[in-house]
């Protein structure tokens, strides 16, 4: 890219112009005209999601690169559709931007967000650009699911055991990292970046999808049920303790996690303290990793499928306390709470 266009900003080329630029990143078979039409196929529930991300809020020059906010935003996205059991079938894209703003940052940003996509054979198909005194990003997904397959957070009863996919707190230890350079002086370099990538390249676990869906339908067989073992579930984006919360509130039920069960990155042991690295994991959010509530048997095979990692957290309990604790007995049980945790509008 020549240095004149890399310079030029939004105003400089206004909005139907940057429009066309756009939708060189859509299918042209889909856009053009006032809206998308998605076709899905009979059977299939439409799922709909939106996140909205603001400069400064979920993203700064600071940490994050224009195709790193790209790929967070469609990862945040593809992890609400996962989270629900829906695989997607495209996303909306809409922008408020500064005129001063540089074309190149918008054009980098959707380059992010189809990097991110394309894995799972997802289009961009439409969105609005607004001029606006702060950037500010607004994506919302389609998926598609079948209605005996949908994840609710209400679904959990006593009993089910708790399944995460993935390790939790790296994702906020790499954001540290980003803005605390000096931290983690023995982390080597391959474990300092692997933190860093994973606050700006998070993974979407629609992977999980069909494993799951997979060991139900066999286990249904196995027990000739007509219907599917109902699964209750979320993301842990806002972090593993809000999940739980989450969860157990719309269940009606409440939960004991083991601490000493709970994945976090291997780095952590010998670069954080175990009470930090427990805030982290709980706390820290965006990681982008599935929660889910299930029978103890499948749950245990859930986790030997998906591999490292993944791990059997806890378990559902009668009442509507979320309680961490530990067998060991050296750090003493505590109720989770979402007062840690980020939350909009908190001073």
């Amino acid at each position: 890219m020549n240095s004149e266009l890399s310079s030029q900003q939004v105003k400089d080329i206004g909005e139907q112009r940057l429009l066309e630029r756009l939708q060189r990143f859509c299918p042209p078979e889909i856009i053009g005209d006032d809206a998308a039409v998605l076709e899905t196929v009979p059977e299939q529930s439409l799922v709909v999601t939106t996140d909205v991300l603001v400069d400064g809020v979920h993203f700064s020059n600071l940490t994050t690169s224009p195709e790193d906010a790209g790929w967070r935003a469609a990862a945040a996205n593809l992890s609400d559709l996962a989270a629900m059991g829906a695989s997607p079938l495209g996303i909306t894209v809409g922008l408020g931007l500064p005129g001063e703003l540089r074309v190149s940052w918008v054009e980098r940003l959707y380059q992010g967000m189809t990097k991110c996509l394309q894995k799972y054979n997802t289009p961009i198909v439409g969105g609005d650009v607004v001029r606006s005194p702060v950037t500010t990003l607004s994506i919302t997904a389609f998926g598609q699911v079948n209605p005996s397959q949908i994840i609710r957070r209400s679904a959990a009863v006593v009993g089910d055991a708790i399944v995460v996919t993935g390790v939790h707190g790296a994702s906020h230890a790499g954001l540290e990292l980003l803005l605390h350079p000096e931290l983690g002086q023995n982390l080597k370099d391959a474990e300092r970046t692997a933190l860093i990538r994973a606050h700006q390249r998070p993974q979407a676990r629609l992977d999980v999808l069909p494993i799951l869906w997979k060991i139900l339908d066999s286990q249904s067989k196995i027990q000739n049920l007509k219907s599917k073992i109902p699964v209750a579930g979320m993301d842990s984006s806002d972090g593993l303790a809000d999940a739980m919360i989450q969860i157990c509130r719309a269940s009606g039920v409440g939960a004991i996690l083991e601490h000493r069960q709970i994945p976090v990155p291997k780095t952590f042991n010998h670069w954080l303290p175990p009470e930090q690295a427990l805030k982290y994991a709980l706390y820290g959010g965006e990681d982008f990793e599935l929660v889910l509530c299930l029978p103890q048997e499948l749950a245990s095979a859930l986790v030997q499928h998906l591999g490292e990692g993944a791990a059997l957290v806890g378990k559902i309990t009668a009442g509507s306390t979320v309680l961490l604790h530990d067998k060991q007995k050296k750090f003493p049980d505590q109720v989770l709470n979402l007062s840690q945790g980020f939350q909009h509008f908190n001073s």
